[in-house]
């Protein structure tokens, strides 16, 4: 009786084993979905605690209203659209439910092609969509330093990218902090801490409904 006990439960041990290596998806499926946050040093949250950049606080905000899903700040300083598309395959390998798209700064400061910058937002947000992940676009502003045109024209490619994929849109990541000697370090663009606390509320404004989805 004992040997045929053993048996019986070594034989639900295996089959379990073996649904385990065919069925991986289906064993890691209570895993929790992924906010995935790409972006620069604006998300790295440069100059600040780790736990006072917007992903940090933004976890906190979604775990407070209930939503399971883990935030990973995938934000690497002086990261322009380009090494985003060079990121963006890698990144995947989260299987983020929600991209969180913050990229552009560093292409503006240093007046890069404002045709390179659509063309690489849109490759990362092809990739996005491809693995099913939706996208938040967040939009960024150039300085006046390469004049009028360039600002116009800079800061048009995010709202046109957002309306031609239908994108959830959060038109400026750094709306009443950019500027503000208050909420920015000396180079006023960089956030301290209350300004990361007013970058978190723009963009849980626009997160929160997605969640809800």
């Amino acid at each position: 009786m004992i040997l045929l006990k053993f048996n019986r439960e070594f034989r639900v041990v295996f089959i379990l084993g073996v649904f385990v290596l065919l069925f991986p998806g289906s064993v890691l499926s209570k895993e929790k979905p992924v906010i995935l946050a790409l972006g620069d040093s604006l998300t790295a949250g440069f100059g600040v605690k780790e736990e006072e950049s917007y992903p940090a606080k933004l976890q906190l905000k979604v775990a407070s209203a209930g939503f399971p899903h883990k935030v990973i700040n995938a934000g690497v300083s002086g990261d322009t659209t380009a090494g985003g598309v060079r990121r963006i395959r890698w990144l995947m390998k989260h299987e983020p439910e929600i991209v969180i798209l913050a990229l552009g700064a560093n292409d503006g400061l240093r007046g890069f092609s404002v045709d390179e910058i659509r063309r690489n937002l849109e490759l990362m947000i092809g990739v996005c969509r491809k693995h099913n992940a939706r996208v938040l676009l967040a939009g960024m502003k150039a300085l006046p330093n390469y004049g009028e045109d360039y600002m116009r024209e800079f800061e048009t490619v995010y709202s046109e990218l957002a309306e031609k994929y239908d994108l959830d849109f959060l038109p400026f990541l750094l709306e009443g902090v950019a500027g503000e000697r208050e909420h920015t370090q000396p180079d006023g663009l960089h956030p301290v801490a209350s300004g990361y606390r007013i970058v978190t509320e723009l963009v849980w404004q626009r997160l929160k409904p997605m969640l809800k989805k």
